[in-house]
Formats: C-alpha cells, sequence, structure tokens
C-alpha cells in the first residue's frame, strides 16, 4: 500500500511539473523557430517529438528536449543555403547518426570539448540572436549575418516603430518585473508574451503575428535526397549532430550535479540514442533540430519532477494546444517573441562562469571562440575556439621550467616539466652558460622527454665532460635519460595517479616493494628505502640549513591519530610546524591533579624559547578518544594509563553537556569540536601564555579536520562556529565558508 501510494504521489508532482514546463516551453519554440526562419509549425512539432521521443528513450530523467537557442543559426543558415525541406533531411540524418555514436557508446567522448569552447559557442549565438530579433523587435527584419545586423542597427533604431518596439519593451519589461516576483509555478516568458498579446489585442494594433498552418504538419513533403555539395551536406549532418548531442549531454551532466535524491544518474549512451531518435522523427515530420534545453529542464527540476513522466507530459500538452489552439497562437505578435529572444540571449552570457575561466586561465577561449561565431559564423567560430584550446593545452602540457644557481664553485640545474624539442632553444641557451670546466648537478624533474631534448642535453653532456667538467646527472620521476643512453624501454611507473603521502598499501606496487605477509619491520624498512632514493635527495639542501637551528613560528598541538598528518593538511615542510600530539589533543590544565609535564613543557619551550606566533589546536571527526569520554569511559577501563589521561577532557564533556548539538550534527562530531574550544581555555590557565596572548604577542587557532570530506574547518571567535577555510576568490565565499558545527558556549 505504500509503494502505491508514493507512486500516485510522484505521478502527481510530475503531471503539475510537464504543465509548468509545457508553459514554459510554447513561447520559446514559437520564439526559436521565428528566429530561425522555420515554419511556425516545426518549432510545435520539435517541441512534441522532444518531449514524448526523447522523453521516453533517453537517459536523463529530468532533462527536457526541444527546439533550442543555441541551434538557431545552424538552422538559419542551412535554409538559407538548401532551403526548408533539406533541412528537414539533414536533421533526419543528424539523428540517424547519434543513434549511431550512442550504439557505438561514444557519448563521453563528445564531453571532451572543452566547456569553455561550448560556452562561447552560446555567448555567440546570444549574440547573434540579439542582434538579429533587436531588429524584429523594432519592426523590421534581420539581415544574413551577425555583422550586417550590426552595421545596419542605428538605422534602424533611428526609424519609426512605435507600435512593434512598444509591444517588444512591455513583454521584456514585464520578463525582468515577473522575475523578480519569484513564482517559479507560473513561468515570465508565458506572462510577459500573454501581456504582449493582450495588449496588442485591446488596443487593435495591426502588427505582424504568428501565421500557423492549417494543420500541425502544414504542407508535409516525404524526404527527399537533397541537392547540393555532397561535402557540404556531409558537413551540416555533422555540424547538427554535434552541437545538438554535445548541449544535450552537458544539459545532462548539469542535471546531475542537482538532482534530488532517489532520481538515478543519466546515461550518457541512452540519452545520445534517445536524442538521436527524436532528431529522426523531427526531420521526418518536418519539425526542427532538438537537443537537451536548460532553461526547460531546470523548470522541471523546480516544480517538483520526479520521473520522465514529466518531459514527456509536456510533449502531450503541446500537441493538444497546437491541435485546438491554433487561432490563439495566432495572435501572438512577433515582436513580443522577439523581445523574448533577446532576453534569452542576453542571458545566455554567463558571468559567474567566465570569472570562473579566468581563475584557470581558459578565458581567451572563450572569448575567441565568441568572436569567431560572431564573425566567422558558427562552424567556423567553434572550429577556431577549439584550436585555440588545443593549442592552451599543448603550451600547458610542455610548460618547462628551467632553475640555475652556482654556490662553492658548483653549478646546480633544474629541469621541471616536459620537456620536448619546444623547449630545446631554452634549455640549450642555459646550459651553454655554465662554464667550461665546472662541476654540474643537473636535476631532471620531468615527466616527459622526447629524442631532440635528449640529444640536447647528452651532447652538450659530452662536450662539456671533453672540456674538464663533470656532470652528475639526477633524475626525479622516470628514468628518461638513462634509458635513452642504454637503449633500455622506459619501465611504466608503478605509481601512477599515487601521490608520495598516499599510504604504504596504495601506493607500492612494484616487484621490490613489501608483499603481502612481509613484517611490520619490513614494511617500515622499505619506506625509508624509497625515501632514501627518492625524497632524500630533494629536501637535503634543505635540512642542511635547518640542522643546527629551527625557527618555527607554529606550535600545532593535534591528535595521536593515523590519520591525522598536519604536514599534509598545512602544507608545510621540515621546519614549519612544532608539533605536540597525544590521545585527543588535549592540554592539561595549569597545576591540574594529574599532572603532565611534556604537553606543559613542549607548551613553555615553544613560547619562552622558540617564540612561536600561534598555538594551533587540531581536533579530528571520528576522534577514539572523545567517543571513549562520550562513552563514560568504560571501554578504556582495562588500560589504567588510558583512563588517567582522558579525564584531562572532564572539562570538555562537562561543556558540550551544558549546550547540546543541533540535530544535524552527530554528538560525537560536536563533542570533538567543543572539545577544541575548551583547549583554548585550558592554554589561558598557563600565567606566562595568557599574559602573551592578552599582548598580542601569541595568538589562539582552533582547527577542525573531516575525515570523511578531507576539509579543514577554522574555528570563528565572533560567531563561535567551525567554518570553512575561504578560498583566495572572494566571491565563492558564500559557498565555501558555510558553517559546520553546534554554536559553542
Amino acid at each position: 500500500m505504500t509503494i502505491k501510494t508514493r507512486n500516485v504521489g510522484t505521478f502527481g508532482q510530475d503531471l503539475l511539473a510537464s504543465f509548468v514546463v509545457f508553459l514554459v516551453a510554447i513561447p520559446l519554440s514559437l520564439g526559436i523557430a521565428v528566429a530561425s526562419g522555420a515554419p511556425v509549425a516545426a518549432g510545435l512539432v520539435a517541441a512534441v517529438v522532444g518531449g514524448i521521443v526523447a522523453g521516453a528513450l533517453g537517459g536523463s530523467p529530468l532533462q527536457v528536449s526541444g527546439p533550442a537557442a543555441g541551434l538557431t543559426m545552424i538552422v538559419a543558415s542551412l535554409i538559407q543555403a538548401y532551403g526548408w525541406q533539406v533541412t528537414c533531411v539533414i536533421t533526419l540524418c543528424a539523428g540517424l547518426l547519434q543513434l549511431l555514436l550512442g550504439a557505438c557508446r561514444l557519448a563521453r567522448s563528445a564531453l571532451a570539448v572543452s566547456p569553455a569552447v561550448v560556452h562561447g559557442m552560446m555567448a555567440g549565438v546570444g549574440v547573434i540572436l540579439v542582434l538579429s530579433q533587436v531588429h524584429v523587435m523594432l519592426g523590421g527584419r534581420p539581415q544574413r549575418s551577425a555583422l550586417a545586423n550590426l552595421w545596419q542597427l542605428p538605422g534602424q533604431v533611428a526609424d519609426h516603430h512605435s507600435r512593434a518596439t512598444l509591444i517588444g519593451l512591455l513583454t521584456i519589461a514585464v520578463l525582468v518585473a515577473w522575475g523578480r516576483l519569484r513564482t517559479p509555478r507560473i513561468p515570465g516568458p508565458l506572462v510577459a508574451v500573454a501581456v504582449g498579446t493582450g495588449a496588442a489585442w485591446v488596443l487593435g494594433w495591426n502588427v505582424p503575428r504568428v501565421d500557423l498552418p492549417g494543420t500541425l504538419l502544414g504542407d508535409w513533403e516525404p524526404p527527399a535526397v537533397p541537392a547540393g555539395s555532397v561535402l557540404g551536406i556531409i558537413g551540416a549532418i555533422v555540424s547538427v549532430a554535434v552541437v545538438a548531442g554535445v548541449e544535450s549531454l552537458l544539459c545532462s551532466v548539469a542535471l546531475d550535479r542537482v538532482r534530488p535524491s532517489g532520481v538515478p544518474r543519466s546515461d550518457l549512451n541512452r540519452e545520445l540514442v534517445g536524442q538521436g531518435a527524436a532528431n529522426a522523427v523531427s526531420g521526418l515530420l518536418g519539425g526542427m533540430p532538438i537537443a537537451g534545453v536548460v532553461v526547460r529542464s531546470l523548470a522541471n527540476l523546480q516544480a517538483g519532477a520526479r520521473s520522465r513522466v514529466s518531459a514527456i507530459m509536456h510533449g502531450v500538452w503541446v500537441l493538444v494546444l497546437a491541435l485546438s489552439c491554433g487561432p490563439v497562437v495566432e495572435q501572438i505578435p512577433l515582436a513580443a517573441l522577439a523581445a523574448l529572444l533577446v532576453a534569452m540571449g542576453v542571458r545566455m552570457f554567463d558571468r559567474t562562469y567566465v570569472r570562473h575561466l579566468r581563475r584557470h586561465r581558459e578565458a581567451p577561449v572563450y572569448v575567441v571562440t565568441l568572436m569567431g561565431v560572431v564573425a566567422l559564423g558558427l562552424g567556423e567560430g567553434v572550429l577556431v575556439g577549439i584550436a585555440v584550446a588545443g593549442c592552451l593545452a599543448l603550451r600547458r602540457l610542455t610548460r618547462l621550467s628551467l632553475h640555475t644557481e652556482c654556490s662553492n664553485g658548483r653549478w646546480h640545474v633544474v629541469v621541471e616539466g616536459s620537456l620536448t624539442f619546444l623547449g630545446v632553444p631554452r634549455l640549450t641557451a642555459l646550459l651553454h652558460q655554465v662554464p667550461p670546466g665546472m662541476p654540474v648537478d643537473l636535476d631532471l624533474e620531468v615527466n616527459f622527454m622526447d629524442h631532440a631534448a635528449f640529444e640536447a642535453i647528452h651532447h652538450w653532456r659530452m662536450g662539456h665532460e671533453r672540456s674538464g667538467g663533470r656532470v652528475d646527472i639526477d633524475e626525479i620521476h622516470e628514468s628518461w635519460y638513462e634509458s635513452a643512453v642504454t637503449g633500455e624501454k622506459i619501465p611504466v611507473r608503478r605509481t601512477s595517479g599515487i601521490r608520495w603521502w598516499a599510504p604504504w598499501g596504495s601506493r607500492w606496487r612494484r616487484s621490490s616493494a613489501p608483499q603481502d605477509g612481509a613484517s611490520p619491520r619490513e614494511v617500515l624498512l622499505a619506506g625509508v628505502r624509497e625515501y632514501h632514493d627518492r625524497t632524500a635527495r630533494l629536501v637535503r639542501p634543505i635540512m642542511a640549513e635547518l640542522a643546527f637551528q629551527q625557527t618555527p613560528e607554529h606550535l600545532f598541538i593535534t591528535c595521536v591519530d593515523s590519520r591525522v598528518v598536519p604536514n599534509i593538511i598545512t602544507a608545510s615542510g621540515p621546519g614549519d610546524l612544532f608539533i605536540v600530539r597525544n590521545v585527543a589533543n588535549l592540554v592539561p590544565r595549569y597545576g591540574s591533579e594529574a599532572p603532565d609535564d611534556s604537553v606543559a613543557a613542549a607548551i613553555e619551550y615553544a613560547t619562552n624559547v622558540l617564540n612561536v606566533r600561534t598555538i594551533t589546536v587540531c581536533g579530528h571527526s571520528h576522534c577514539g578518544g572523545m567517543a571513549a569520554l562520550l562513552g563514560g569511559g568504560t571501554e578504556v577501563d582495562h588500560l589504567p594509563a588510558l583512563s588517567r589521561w582522558l579525564t584531562h577532557g572532564n572539562h570538555s564533556l562537562a561543556r558540550f553537556l551544558t549546550a547540546p548539538p543541533p540535530e544535524e550534527v552527530s554528538p560525537l562530531t560536536a563533542l570533538c569540536q567543543v572539545n577544541v574550544a575548551q583547549q583554548f581555555d585550558n592554554l589561558m590557565t598557563y600565567p606566562w601564555l595568557r599574559g602573551q596572548v592578552e599582548s598580542g604577542q601569541v595568538e589562539l587557532v582552533g582547527m577542525f579536520y573531516d575525515l570523511e570530506t578531507a576539509r579543514v574547518f577554522v574555528l570563528d571567535p565572533e560567531s563561535e562556529r567551525f567554518l570553512l577555510v575561504p578560498q583566495e576568490a572572494p566571491e565563492d565565499d558564500s559557498q565555501d565558508s558555510s558553517s559546520r558545527g553546534p554554536i559553542l558556549t
């Protein structure tokens, strides 16, 4: 009985969501059809087929498909070049190509296109859409290209088109105002178009309106063999298939990130098959190309959809409207639809995404793609963007860092990165700066070396040694140089993708590594050998400087738990942290009945001798010491030393009991966090330390390490909450500094 009730409830949610999406889809489908120069009925056919066929066969349950703004310029150029009937055939063939790609399970490869190119393409389409539809909104006709539209725009604005312009401006004003009212159940595009249509009808203005055929399929004709260049037709088919497919797959990936619990992840190959079937049917019936649409899909999600039933029913509603409400649709002014598309084109600029691209230094790809689409056309602009993205990727892959220094009559040269023929000129120029006869340490920290780079290094080495010098080559990663000299095949790295900080068991895969059943001593010595082989020579210069003096500025008090590694979570190295570790990161109070001189001695030495500037107490989740304290200590009764030590945590337990944690925080997590704050009070019981803290010489810092997410939180003294350490970019603070943990009293 429970299962049936839940299914009925889900169907009701999907039914309501389908009607909301239907209201969004109608004006957008009509506007995209008008903007592309296709028959108006073709937009409705694509909406019906996209909802029913793609919704039923696709692999993304919540995605809604139909005519997409990103395909507007492609369809417009195809209609101008080949006519509408051939465009339908191209749509049909593009659908068959998508079916083939999906059946071959190649959907993931489509995502290899840089998102910067895709978003740049969408922004370029937005510019073209705005430039063309502004002419329609002003009562004129769009030109053949974006540049021509831009050139003719001043004259179009200067002409007097009062009625069409007023309807367009009214539509945009209603759309903006409705968006600020935040009423998701009633979509803004429908309200804006309805107001514009109603105003034109009430005032009796004779403005251009939508022209529907007598039937939904209009003057349907069967597919015919297209006439024209074979290569041009093939290129058009591939363009429609790839652009529509990539847009649909990116929409699926975006929906997966925000899908509700219980909704399965998208099957991208099945989604591509569903899109292919929908495009084939749409082309056969005289409809426009189809793709997954972000606007409708998000509206579907926000309206409460939980299955593919919503997308299918939205197509049914469009079919019912097209068959029964043609006279109402024909009352819509073209200027209202054009204004709607102008607003849509403006929204295709995502300033937040551009900021993200700037951080990753991919903004040039976005800008070049946008300008290429506007100036050259959609296909050419995308190709230019892909070329620029490839050049940037190649530059990053071949990035080379060179360092050199001379001390005590010996040269030290460090080469880092990918050493290819592109870096040979810089490398040889640097190596030839070394005077003849000088001893040289050449460290090759490279992940790749081609033959040109090897020859450059080898010839320089031979020449330098003939002049009386000595060259010691040390390879940090793979032995590219040694293997090239000996003629041996370069072995595949056994530790590929595993960092030095990974546990022993995850890192060792070599035959020389300790095998299953090895004693703990053998495992430990194997780790020392790896340190000698790979790390010791790197840290030797640093350790030589620190050998006779340490000057840390931070005292770091944390738990002995093996999962907490202070140098990893603080990205610190030798000499940075003065570390004190004990069970549950406790600081015994000054003069406590169970004295502990070890922790007190470390604090005393750190503050009075090393002159540390900060004292950090770092707790962590799932702490065994705090769990024992929370359980009353019964689990550790057989461990007398541990039981005596945990009595230093009684103040933390008392503080926890006086301020119950919120429901969303587990009691153990709350106690672990309260324990960090309590250690501040314990530290302040030391007289010499209290004076240094109050005078500002020493700062106390509280940290909490969440083992499950590997994230570090810092105690905010003002709000008394643990906050995620903010990123450098201020724009993301609202997301990254979300509070975690109870209010500490």
